[in-house]
């Protein structure tokens, strides 16, 4: 059985003017800026890709904002992240939720750490996107 979005794509169809594949690969590609080391390190660009009123719950449970988020990620050794096996869910007119499998490896780690992800992205006005909502939940390896 298709998902609604496999559907779609397979049909054409077309959110927010572009094809539902497009918005996939689009927004892939964002989340993935976010794995690089120097993205994590610029505070600008930490900036234009998290909202202001961006929530992030960590696999440990707790609750960061972005200014936590900008506070930390320039002065961590970034992890070794792979990611796979993404969806991605239309929420609204302006909102897509991405989800996916990662295996995150930390210089201080001898053994990678599997989680599952989800990422929540906006479409502002100027139709930038923004990731507003993270969360990873630790789990079994795949």
């Amino acid at each position: 059985m298709l998902d609604s979005l496999t559907l779609a794509a397979a049909c054409g169809v077309r959110v927010f003017g572009v094809p539902v594949e497009e918005l996939k690969n689009t927004l892939i590609e964002l989340e993935e800026r976010l794995f690089q080391p120097n993205v994590r390190s610029s505070f600008t660009e930490l900036t234009e890709l998290i909202s202001d009123d961006f929530t992030e719950v960590s696999a440990s449970g707790l609750r960061f904002d972005k200014s936590d988020v900008l506070k930390r990620l320039p002065t961590e050794v970034a992890p070794e992240i792979t990611a796979r096996d993404y969806e991605l869910r239309l929420l609204g007119l302006d909102c897509a939720q991405l989800l996916y499998k990662a295996e995150v490896l930390r210089i201080e780690q001898r053994s990678p750490v599997y989680s599952h992800r989800c990422s929540i992205w906006r479409r502002s006005e100027s139709g930038h996107w923004q990731m507003i909502y993270h969360q990873g939940t630790t789990c079994a390896s795949f």
